[in-house]
């Protein structure tokens, strides 16, 4: 491997640990707690080196964001591969719920941050589309003649707003799942083909 191959790889793992290493401190004491210094001394090198890599906290913040979708992309197409087509909506809503759920400081970083992404848009990264895809081929069999990509912002919308309103304590967490239940019954309807 040449010099420079080494120098980029070593790059790149540099970057992978200073995103982890802001994900797991954003999840154990939240996102106020994630700074450039406190990160310089859990990844043992120097704010310098941390300014090397990303601008600054809402930088880092943005990449530990793109990784975020990445990973619900993933959970959400497996559980819509997983499930029968009649349920894969179901499926995907309790995958995102759960998601959010098992990790909220990276939701937050997806969703309530100040983060440098283009969203609905073409140039939107690869990691967006791909999760909003999977939301889409989830809710493609309900469309009936309905805009595939309105219908699935409208429903996407909704369980969001249930997810957040629920984690922030808006709404008693006790009837979440029944909450998801009706947004499903009134969603679904008879599958078209």
């Amino acid at each position: 491997m040449s010099i420079q191959g080494r120098k980029e790889r070593e790059r790149a793992e540099r970057e992978k640990l200073i995103i982890t290493a802001a994900r797991e401190l954003a999840e154990a004491e939240g996102w106020e707690a994630v700074t450039t210094r406190r990160l310089a001394e859990r990844v043992e090198y120097s704010q310098p080196v941390l300014y090397s890599h990303f601008k600054g906290k809402d930088a880092i913040m943005t990449a530990v964001a793109l990784e975020g979708f990445a990973d619900l992309a993933e959970e959400l197409r497996a559980a819509r591969t997983s499930a029968y087509a009649a349920g894969a909506l179901a499926a995907v809503s309790a995958a995102y719920a759960a998601f959010a759920d098992r990790r909220p400081a990276l939701y937050d970083a997806m969703f309530r941050q100040n983060v440098d992404l283009p969203f609905a848009t073409p140039q939107a990264p690869p990691a967006l589309q791909a999760g909003f895809g999977e939301l889409a081929e989830a809710v493609r069999p309900h469309a009936g003649g309905a805009d595939l990509g309105l219908l699935t912002e409208v429903f996407w919308a909704a369980l969001h707003g249930l997810v957040t309103l629920t984690r922030g304590g808006r709404l008693p967490g006790g009837e979440h799942g029944r909450r998801i239940e009706l947004l499903l019954a009134r969603f679904t309807g008879p599958i078209s083909s």
